[in-house]
């Protein structure tokens, strides 16, 4: 530790993140000769390896600015730059990054990119001036108990979406159609009441994008989601494939969003909903941080571009606006689920690796290409655990995938299809691995 080096400020992550952490860390380091303090509630030892100074401090609790500003008096003169590196601490990190006179985006409007239900009052505000732009404001109202479902329900004949106010992943968020359980629905949510949790009319926009970037520099990512009560979020592609018009609408979109948002200089990740006619889009949620699900990971494959660089940079006071050219690439993340309701016990990071470079040159075979190779995999936990065939969110399946695809000719939905449905079968094989619940499913998966 060296008192006269600048000091990195990264306010709170969220553990699924910590090779990103640890990638902006040395970025910082070798680029600004930085060391890095970090703020974070219940520090476990492996933040103690991604920085030099460690807080403990749950961005959520009310005094959360003055007990950081106390801890941090110390290292007042050094610090340089601050980075706000998770929902929980989107307002608070942003009001202690102010007070401490560091570059950031706004924290009078970050509670609109932190609440969900903050986000629709505030279109709700303008809604004259959204439709004018053609942007869908979906109807929004609290939910406190099974009643207000009712009435909600009453006055949205066709279906509607109820979900968490501040919780992310697609925790919580079930479609209620017509006819479906309201005291089932509401039990979905129920466990998220103490932040919060709404009811919103359905957007029927059938594509679903995310408009994502840091300051000035975006680009645009097809999401791809499962079919029926639980639409978890299956893959991302990268590039998107879209029409002059269509890139337009969700740009539009996406820009509106991030004013009502206060983001200006730092990270978005705005996930949009777009209608057939490529003319209309709704804004599904806002965020003022880096896309999960390696969004920006693939970026780098298909633009060549470090997103975490660029952001490093920004908090520092240096603005670059890269342009934007594809790679003649295309890339995608995906989630890899399991065969069948079972029980999966995973091995070693390489295993499981070899599995997916596995089920990677058997997709080619199918697809009539040799172009697919393996960016990153991860299992989502080194635990055993059961998990079940139908995901309600992203937490229930295996693994998660990055891959490229050296080529722009395929269309990448029919890729990341068959690369996930080629996943299942590699992963029913392993019976050391995966082992279903009940014989009747071993016997049908064989």
């Amino acid at each position: 530790m060296n008192a006269n080096r600048p000091l990195l400020l990264i306010v709170d992550y969220n553990l699924t993140r910590v090779a990103d952490v640890a990638h902006i860390a040395s970025y910082a380091r070798q680029r600004y000769g930085a060391e890095i303090a970090l703020i974070r509630a219940n520090p476990t030892e492996r933040d103690s390896l991604l920085c030099e100074y460690l807080i403990d401090l749950d961005p959520l609790a009310p005094n959360f600015v003055d007990e950081a500003l106390y801890y941090l008096k110390s290292w007042r003169e050094r610090l340089r730059a601050g980075m706000v590196f998770s929902d929980n601490a989107v307002q608070s990190g942003a009001a202690l990054l102010e007070r401490l006179g560091l570059v950031v985006d706004s924290a009078a409007l970050a509670a609109n990119a932190y609440s969900k239900r903050d986000y629709r009052v505030c279109e709700a505000r303008v809604r004259d001036l959204l439709e004018a732009q053609g942007m869908l404001v979906p109807d929004c109202v609290e939910v406190h108990d099974v009643d207000d479902l009712g009435r909600f329900a009453s006055a949205h004949e066709g279906g509607f979406v109820v979900k968490p106010s501040c919780e992310g992943n697609n925790r919580g968020v079930v479609i209620v159609a017509p006819g479906d359980s309201l005291d089932a629905a509401f039990a979905a949510v129920a466990p998220y009441l103490e932040r919060g949790a709404i009811c919103e009319s359905f957007i029927s926009f059938a594509r679903e994008f995310s408009f994502d970037g840091v300051g000035a520099t975006h680009f645009i990512t097809e999401k791809v989601s499962a079919q029926g009560r639980y639409p978890v979020e299956v893959a991302q592609i990268l590039p998107a494939r879209l029409t002059a018009a269509e890139q337009a609408t969700l740009v539009r979109a996406g820009r509106v969003a991030n004013l009502l948002v206060g983001q200006l200089r730092g990270p978005f990740h705005n996930e949009i909903k777009l209608d057939d006619t490529g003319l209309r889009a709704a804004v599904v949620e806002p965020n003022r941080r880096p896309a999960g699900m390696k969004i920006w990971t693939i970026a780098r494959e298909v633009y060549e571009i470090d997103f975490y660089a660029l952001w490093v940079d920004a908090a520092f006071g240096v603005v670059r606006e890269p342009a934007l050219v594809s790679a003649g690439r295309q890339a995608a993340t995906v989630m890899l689920g399991v065969p069948a309701d079972g029980r999966l016990t995973p091995p070693d990071a390489d295993e499981g690796a070899e599995l997916f470079d596995r089920a990677l040159a058997r997709a080619a075979a199918l697809l009539g290409t040799d172009a697919l190779r393996r960016v990153e995999f991860g299992w989502l936990s080194e635990t055993a655990r059961f998990i079940p065939a139908l995901p309600r969110d992203n937490a229930d399946f295996a693994a998660q995938a990055c891959f490229a695809l050296e080529s722009d000719v395929h269309d990448m939905r029919s890729v990341v299809a068959t690369v996930r449905a080629v996943w299942l079968s590699v992963l029913a094989e392993a019976c050391h691995i995966f082992e279903p619940a009940n014989a009747a499913a071993s016997l049908a998966i064989a």
